[in-house]
């Protein structure tokens, strides 16, 4: 994986795993990598891979149990969709609207082109 310099690493990997849950790839109750075995396949320090394990506890996403590993909390899709939505809409969307106003791009000609695209209607 390659990793942005704009955000730590540890939130990267946190939402690559976040990503998972949300897709319904690890379900409620999965079992989360290791901190070896993410630290190994993303070829990071597992310090890094531990403290992406611990903000998704922290998050609700998931749940750590004791000497078991890191497990996808009940609510771990719910909660993994609201962290999205909010980074969403307060980072995503700010630089989206800053490049319309730069670009000239007005908001009838976005609405066309996600409504193009198959997206929902307004």
């Amino acid at each position: 994986m390659r990793f942005n310099s704009e955000r730590p690493i540890f939130a990267q990997i946190a939402e690559l795993v976040a990503a998972d849950v949300l897709a319904g790839r690890i379900g409620p109750g999965g079992r989360l990598p290791s901190a070896r075995e993410l630290a190994a396949s993303l070829e990071v320090n597992p310090n890094t891979a531990a403290r992406a394990l611990q903000s998704l506890a922290d998050s609700g996403i998931a749940r750590c149990e004791r000497g078991m590993g890191y497990f996808v909390a009940e609510a771990g899709a719910d909660m993994a969709k609201a962290e999205r939505r909010r980074r969403f809409f307060e980072e995503e969307l700010p630089r989206l609207f800053k490049d319309m106003d730069e670009l000239a791009v007005e908001p009838a000609e976005l609405l066309e082109r996600y409504a193009a695209r198959g997206g929902r209607k307004a």
